[in-house]
């Protein structure tokens, strides 16, 4: 699968971003879907991830009640609404696919490239 993610841009303090990310080929809802982030100088770290189905969802504590994922399964995307976004969001955010509900939060296969997202306070 390949992965194309979008959305992104600067926005304030308190706003509020919706990231999408459209992915190729067939069986998408073969797959778990999941975003993941990378502020300047440090490493990746998990935000949230949607099941197969798009009944089960998991989030991070950071974003935990401002953030929200979901899926559209019929036309391939997985999005994340972001709001009262803080600059501490401030960071390169990938999607990434995995055909396993446990590995999507911990080691996908796949990955998309990221999108810039900058929060300034």
């Amino acid at each position: 699968v390949q992965l194309q993610a979008s959305g992104g841009g600067l926005v304030q303090a308190g706003d509020s971003l919706r990231l999408s990310c459209a992915a190729s080929g067939r069986a998408f809802s073969s797959y778990a879907m999941g975003w993941f982030r990378q502020a300047p100088g440090k490493g990746r770290e998990f935000v949230a991830s949607i099941s197969k189905s798009g009944g089960s969802t998991y989030y991070a504590d950071s974003v935990k009640g401002r953030f929200t994922i979901s899926r559209d399964n019929a036309k391939n995307t997985v999005m994340l609404q972001m709001n009262s976004l803080k600059p501490e969001d401030t960071a390169v955010y990938y999607c990434a696919a995995d055909y396993s509900e446990y590995d999507i939060i911990r080691r996908p296969d796949f990955w998309g490239q990221g999108t810039l997202v900058t929060v300034s306070s």
